[in-house]
């Protein structure tokens, strides 16, 4: 059988997404797995096979941020086309994205975007699998976009994708409470009562259970996945758990996509000092799912 091609993008040039993308390239299980197509500018540590323009080292954040912005574009195009059967995704700097022209707080909603499709944010290892319901917002704002129909919409979009994606027939997912001790009755706010449990019902999960337990409840085998009600808890979880292994997956694409658990690292980019593990691990776990029946996605 023909190994997966997949796109590849170099992420903001800045950072340390080069240099992971050249060590993964030249890992021998990545080799082994996929054939891969890396879009980014020329001028960096590794060849671009679809160049986005041109990087000189020192260049301003704003430009580093249109061809980070630009890669995802032309990966994404090669995704929708059939010229790639997936895409891994290098770290971008969210605010150089701004800068560079491209109005979006992260990849996941960048690629909702251009695909026109209802997606979910899953950080997912060996230990623990993650979901966030609300993603690259600030907290103050979650009790507005945490609403009843996400809930919903996260809970099936998670749903379908781990029955797609990892084969689990019947997908036991639990959803992660908002406040301390589940709002205590109310004392500590009233939206677990009001909002999350009724929504939870509706969408046939489980919970919501405490963010100090339920965690620790996954990772233990009682959980296939937990749904995370705002950015930081999730993440928090599943970065003290597995950092390093995780792997970043937007359920709900047209195609697979994946990343590493981690930004660009601009304090030690260009020092040989940057950790390809989790790019390694995106990249083999793309070229698992690319293997998919296209047939059993939305």
């Amino acid at each position: 059988m023909s190994k997966p091609r997949l796109a590849i993008t170099l992420g903001d040039p800045r950072g340390i997404g080069p240099e992971i993308v050249a060590a993964a390239i030249a890992d021998s299980r990545v080799r082994a797995r996929a054939d891969l197509v890396v879009v980014g500018p020329s001028g960096t540590v590794v060849p671009a096979s679809e160049t986005v323009g041109a990087w000189e080292s020192g260049g301003s954040a704003e430009h580093g941020g249109r061809l980070a912005g630009l890669a995802i574009e032309r990966a994404t195009s090669l995704a929708l086309s059939g010229d790639v059967q997936g895409i891994v995704t290098a770290p971008i700097d969210k605010h150089a994205l701004f800068a560079g022209g491209f109005d979006f707080p992260g990849h996941t909603e960048m690629l909702a975007q251009l695909t026109g499709s209802h997606v979910a944010m899953m950080l997912a290892s060996d230990r623990l699998r993650v979901v966030l319901v609300t993603t690259h917002i600030a907290l103050r704002d979650v009790t507005r976009e945490l609403t009843r129909e996400r809930i919903i919409e996260c809970a099936e979009i998670t749903r379908q994708g781990l029955q797609q994606l990892y084969g689990i027939a019947e997908p036991r997912l639990a959803l992660c409470a908002l406040n301390p001790h589940m709002g205590d009755g109310g004392r500590f706010g009233a939206e677990d009562d009001t909002l999350l449990a009724p929504a939870a019902r509706e969408a046939n999960i489980l919970g919501p259970f405490p963010a100090d337990t339920v965690f620790v409840r996954a990772m233990r085998g009682a959980f296939d996945a937990v749904l995370a009600p705002y950015h930081d808890v999730g993440m928090t979880a599943i970065k003290v758990a597995s950092f390093g292994s995780a792997v970043n997956v937007t359920l709900g694409l047209p195609f697979p996509r994946t990343s590493p658990d981690h930004g660009t690292a601009l304090d030690i980019a260009g020092q040989n000092r940057a950790d390809p593990s989790s790019m390694i691990e995106a990249i083999l776990e793309c070229a698992r799912f690319a293997e998919v029946p296209v047939l059993t996605r939305n």
